[in-house]
């Protein structure tokens, strides 16, 4: 698996090139760590690392991603948006959506989005997580700053994880990491363009689209809390998850919870 060459990455983006100041790192902490250093020093936004190994690569929950170049692809996406945090409010279901739609353009096949920020791959009944996602977000008085964290499998892990994992060559892609990195840019920014302009709203209707448990009974976990059981009913204009439950519609707005199959 070709190293990721910025110069390369720069003719594969075509007219969105100048949109993304792109610097590939042999190895570091995390992309979002180095990210946010870069930020603090007046990183403009577009700016990407992308790093062929990290060693404290970090997920949701306080999970570590690990990252090699052969099996993934790491990288750290700095944006900013006026206004306050609360204008924010389903932001990685939108950075999920444009993975999606990026990794159906490179002929994946069975993606799905599960609540709030995996990346799934379907067979069959089953599905096996190819991608996280983890945005930490900021503000100043110019508004509001994202480090928008991906973890993306290209191939299977071989390590004992606590969910089944998948890689895009289980889904039917390719095509190397300058094209794939390529995609999921163009991609990200179109929908996050669109997030700006009037927030979740207006792709709600297409998340959904992608959704792993539309309408299905499931689960939701939280540390030390009973079970909670329900239909899943998709998501509110917030990107709050709906679930229809004994006591009727509930809203989870935490992101610290789990999503299961009932």
């Amino acid at each position: 698996m070709a190293l990721i060459d910025p110069i390369l990455l720069k003719t594969r983006l075509g007219a969105l090139a100048g949109r993304f100041d792109v610097d590939a790192l042999d190895e570091c902490d995390s992309t979002s760590s180095e990210l946010m250093r870069r930020a603090d020093h007046g990183a403009p936004a577009g700016t990407v690392i992308v790093a062929d190994r990290q060693h404290a690569g970090r997920g949701r929950r306080g999970r570590s991603w690990l990252s090699s170049p052969e099996a993934s692809l790491t990288f750290s996406l700095l944006w900013r948006f006026p206004g306050k945090a609360a204008a924010l409010s389903g932001l990685s279901l939108a950075v999920g959506l444009g993975l999606a739609k990026a990794l159906e353009k490179l002929g994946a096949v069975g993606v799905r989005l599960k609540w709030p920020n995996d990346v799934l791959l379907q067979s069959g009944h089953d599905f096996a997580k190819l991608a996280g996602i983890l945005i930490e977000l900021s503000g100043d008085r110019r508004g509001m700053q994202a480090i928008i964290g991906v973890g993306l499998n290209l191939a299977a892990p071989e390590a004992d994880l606590p969910q089944p994992a998948a890689g895009l060559k289980q889904a039917g892609v390719l095509a190397d990491r300058h094209e794939v990195l390529a995609v999921i840019l163009g991609s990200l920014a179109r929908v996050l363009d669109a997030f700006g302009a009037e927030g979740f709203v207006g792709l709600k209707s297409e998340w959904q689209g992608y959704h792993a448990w539309q309408d299905q009974s499931v689960q939701v976990l939280g540390d030390g809390a009973e079970p909670l059981l329900g239909n899943c009913l998709g998501v509110d204009d917030d990107g709050s998850l709906l679930l229809a439950t004994a006591r009727g519609v509930e809203r989870i707005f935490s992101g610290d919870v789990s999503l299961r199959r009932a």
